[in-house]
């Protein structure tokens, strides 16, 4: 059967969304941003049930008919806040989750996907069980339909790259909610080179991610 297979993370991520993927936490090759948040205000620890990554691959052909698409859960995540405002975050996906949502109709199809994925070809789940994302700066934004950029470190594999997230963030009552925008984030640049076979169709270099974070303040 044909292997037609795309992704990435995310997951993420969420990328996820960030979303660090790790031998256990040292990155194998860093190239990040300094880190200008601080920890001080109030922290808020992430709702794993319902924050997650969502990410879609594609073939050459960027469309929904040539797409594969799918989440990835957290494992644990903090954020912190001052006077009101988002200031710092670690958001921490647990790879063993990532899943394609687009095979539906054939539970075998979907599991052999869903397997690839975190074999060698992809993401090496049994070596890097985690990826992260980890907020290097914040800054608010009236531009556009997002209301911050989101800078920061994503760690995939044991490798660290510097990315920006547009982002709408609402801070309130105990809660915060981040949304990021679709992102196009580049596989290869985190060491997720497979490649099908030209006649299969050639897997593109971008994945796009989008994660979603639910958090409440401790007590």
């Amino acid at each position: 059967m044909k292997k037609n297979i795309l992704s990435l993370f995310f997951a993420t991520s969420i990328g996820l969304l960030a979303l660090s993927s790790c031998g256990k936490d040292k990155p194998l090759t860093s190239e990040s941003n300094e880190v200008t948040t601080t920890k001080e205000g109030q922290v808020y620890a992430i709702d794993t049930a319902t924050s997650k990554i969502e990410w879609k691959g594609y073939k050459v052909v960027k469309s929904d008919n040539t797409s594969h698409f799918g989440d990835i859960k957290f494992e644990s995540g903090e954020i912190t806040v001052k006077d009101g405002k988002l200031e710092s975050g670690k958001f921490v996906a647990n790879m063993n989750t990532l899943a394609n949502r687009d095979i539906t109709d054939d539970a075998e199809k979907s599991a052999k996907l869903d397997g690839h994925l975190k074999n060698e070809d992809f993401f090496e789940v049994e070596k890097f069980p985690t990826s992260s994302f980890e907020i290097t700066k914040v800054t608010e934004t009236t531009e556009g339909d997002y209301n911050t950029l989101l800078d920061g470190n994503l760690t995939i594999k044991g490798i660290t790259k510097p990315v920006q997230f547009k982002a709408n963030v609402k801070v309130e009552e105990g809660k915060v909610s981040i949304k990021t925008e679709p992102t196009d984030i580049k596989r290869e640049d985190f060491g997720v080179k497979f490649q099908m076979p030209v006649a299969n169709g050639v897997i593109k270099n971008e994945v796009t991610v989008h994660v979603s974070i639910d958090a409440s303040q401790l007590k």
